[in-house]
């Protein structure tokens, strides 16, 4: 690996405590902390995503196991963690800041920048009372889930390696009381840039608003090509609009494959609009708006699936509040939310349609739209294997191809509603400018084949905390292929063993 050639721009440009302290504390003036990974003294690497490596300019493995798991770094890497604040299920949270992330900077390749981070390598002054390791069983899940969403074409946060500390780590699972000894592991994962809006947030609530706008005009100049930052005098306002329209496309990419990421605290939200910090998340089984996989979420269930798009726009208002001070016009910030609300519909009803293979959104769309909705709330019904067995010749299409989309029995009135809504399908596609073909093609780019449902994740993590990762492995083949039926053994809904197993179904924040 070209570990030569990672730099440290952002400490470079922006005021940091040097001293070295992980002593967990506030840290008023500065904008990160640096810090000194764990020493781990028997690393295994698990496995090196050597094709990402290449693709950011770091290169071949080579004999560089020790950089993947923190250890024996070179002198020109600088480790550091940064701080942000956030709101954390709606409520104002102050400081929060890496706790179990530390950057080893920069790589420049090709005209762009990369950050490089290891998450579970150590505490940082940001730890809030913990230890800032990572067990394995949530370093596969990140691992795996964040390449998943790459190949499923969702904007996301990468993984770069993945390595066992040698260390057990205490974790409450549950946060029931019960504390177990887990394996401690280390991922290595990439952004563009891991900013979140809590970094903005944190110098709007102290009233640093010289750092604010530095601060923002480095995330416009490196990240936002898009948004002209010369002689603009309207470039945060378009920052602010650019910052909306990518995090609109995530979250639409998210109910495309049915993805629910748990936890969406404006501290785990990104300014690049990237999917990041993979916790309590789940790809969706049977479909239901109030599903959410975070313990913690429940009974209000802020994040769960039907809200997200609610949620976003609610971080965006507090984004919005957070930046005021560089654009100070209410009317137009409030304008530009307004326009996301009624954006994330337009852009809703697009992806339904080209789920259905419908090449255009008619007006009567939203009334076969809302029946889909509740037949699919209903009867709970699989996501992604409903929308697989309408990808066939219309004329094809049976009742009776849905049995493997069901949770539970269903009844004869049920089953009913199911063939009533085949015949609706059918008259609507009938109204498409397209041929049959061309829908097919449509469907099988917008529908995966393959999801990284959390029971096989839970299969895999059992596995791998045993020494096996035959499944890990065959898991990360499927991931890169997902619209392919490579493994129809993984192909299929969520086996009712599995439906209120810890670990699977039902996830916290413990990692």
């Amino acid at each position: 690996m070209k570990l030569n050639l990672i730099t440290q721009k952002f400490t470079s440009l922006f005021p940091g405590d040097f001293s070295g302290n992980t002593m967990q504390r506030q840290t008023p003036d500065v904008m990160f902390c640096t810090v000194k990974p764990a020493g781990f003294s028997n690393t295994e690497l698990i496995d090196f995503n050597e094709k990402l490596s290449q693709e950011i300019g770091l290169g071949n493995l080579e004999n560089d196991k020790d950089f993947l798991a923190a250890q024996n770094l070179p002198e020109n890497v600088k480790t550091y963690a940064t701080a942000y604040a956030g709101h954390q299920f709606g409520n104002w949270a102050g400081q929060l800041g890496d706790g179990r992330a530390i950057y080893a900077g920069e790589i420049l390749s090709n005209n762009k920048q990369t950050e490089i981070q290891w998450k579970g390598a150590g505490a940082t002054p940001y730890s809030r009372n913990a230890d800032g390791r990572a067990v394995l069983r949530s370093s596969i899940r990140e691992y795996l889930m964040s390449e998943a969403m790459f190949h499923l074409g969702v904007p996301t946060t990468r993984a770069l390696s993945l390595s066992k500390t040698g260390e057990d780590v205490i974790r409450d699972i549950q946060y029931s009381g019960n504390p177990q000894k887990e394996p401690g592991a280390v991922v290595v994962r990439t952004a563009e840039s891991f900013l979140r809006l809590g970094h903005f947030e944190l110098l709007s609530a102290r009233k640093q608003n010289d750092l604010l706008k530095q601060l923002a005009d480095y995330a416009i100049e490196n990240f936002f090509p898009e948004v002209s930052a010369h002689n603009n005098p309207t470039k945060y306002i378009d920052w602010f609009q650019a910052v909306c329209d990518r995090t609109l496309k995530m979250i639409i990419d998210w109910y495309r494959v049915g993805f629910v990421h748990g936890v969406m605290n404006t501290d785990n939200m990104s300014v690049l609009g990237l999917t990041i910090d993979y916790g309590p998340f789940s790809m969706m089984d049977g479909y239901d708006l109030e599903f959410t996989p975070n313990t913690t979420d429940l009974p209000g269930r802020r994040y769960a699936f039907g809200k997200q798009g609610q949620i976003s726009h609610w971080n965006l208002a507090a984004f919005a509040n957070a930046i005021f001070p560089l654009i100070n016009d209410q009317e137009v910030l409030e304008k530009i939310l307004d326009d996301f609300g009624k954006q994330f519909w337009v852009k809703h009803d697009k992806m339904l349609a080209e789920k259905f293979g419908f090449d255009e959104v008619l007006k009567e769309d939203e009334k076969f739209f809302t029946e889909w909705q509740q037949l699919m709330q209903d009867l709970n019904l699989d996501y992604t294997l409903f929308f697989q067995q309408l990808e066939k010749p219309i004329v094809e299409i049976q009742t009776d191809d849905f049995k493997d989309c069901f949770y539970r029995i269903l009844s004869q009135n049920e089953l009913k509603k199911i063939s009533d809504f085949i015949e609706k399908y059918q008259a609507r596609k009938g109204k498409n400018n397209i041929s049959e073909t061309e829908s097919l093609e449509l469907m099988s780019k917008t529908n995966p084949k393959f999801i990284l449902r959390n029971y096989l994740l839970f299969e895999a993590i059992q596995d791998a905390e045993n020494g096996n990762y035959e499944m890990f492995f065959k898991l990360k083949k499927a991931l890169e292929n997902p619209y392919e039926n490579l493994f129809p053994e993984f192909n299929q809904k969520r086996p009712s063993k599995y439906d209120n197993q810890t670990g699977s179904s039902q996830l916290s924040c413990s990692s």
